[in-house]
């Protein structure tokens, strides 16, 4: 057997149907559109829009009121009962929280909540931390520290917000 004596089995391929082409092709005439109506006209079929002049739903719809603020820091929240895994004195920082898989990515900021207890001291470092959480922390032991964020704030440059809003703009 050789390369130009491949082909594929028989009906493997199957030519198109040529509607319109006359009485003989089968497909001629009316070319399978039926007789007469809108369906049988050339572009005679209507979006999923149109509803037959009636005023379509999305018009009878309410609009959408409000906005979305570009600037919204959307944070990953992490509860204290999460924390258990860490040995204590040991550093909770996003880079730890990755590791250890609770959450997905080292570079999102991380806001520590006050669910859960706390029975070892941590050095916390988180971009936002609840009272309740701080005050288990501290009464553990343990210390917190506040990371500084930035948010990419398109052609108006990068604005740094921190926990108190201070700009990191000169």
């Amino acid at each position: 057997m050789k390369l130009h004596d491949l082909r594929p089995p028989d009906g493997a391929n199957k030519s198109r149907k040529r509607k319109g082409r006359g009485i003989a092709a089968g497909q001629g005439k009316t070319a399978g559109r039926g007789t007469k109506g809108q369906a049988s006209r050339a572009g005679g079929t209507k979006g999923p829009y149109f509803e037959g002049g009636q005023l379509p739903l999305v018009r009878r719809l309410p609009r959408v009121r409000g906005f979305t603020n570009i600037f919204k820091v959307e944070y990953v929240p992490v509860n204290l009962s999460r924390l258990q895994v860490f040995e204590a004195q040991a550093e909770v920082s996003p880079a730890t929280l990755a590791a250890a898989g609770i959450i997905k990515s080292p570079e999102v900021p991380v806001a520590i909540l006050g669910d859960g207890e706390v029975d070892r001291p941590l050095v916390v470092k988180a971009h936002r931390v609840s009272a309740s959480a701080k005050a288990k922390i501290e009464g553990a032991g343990g210390s917190v520290d506040l990371l500084p964020w930035e948010v990419n704030r398109g052609r108006r440059g990068s604005v740094g917000g921190g926990p108190a809003g201070e700009s990191l703009r000169g």
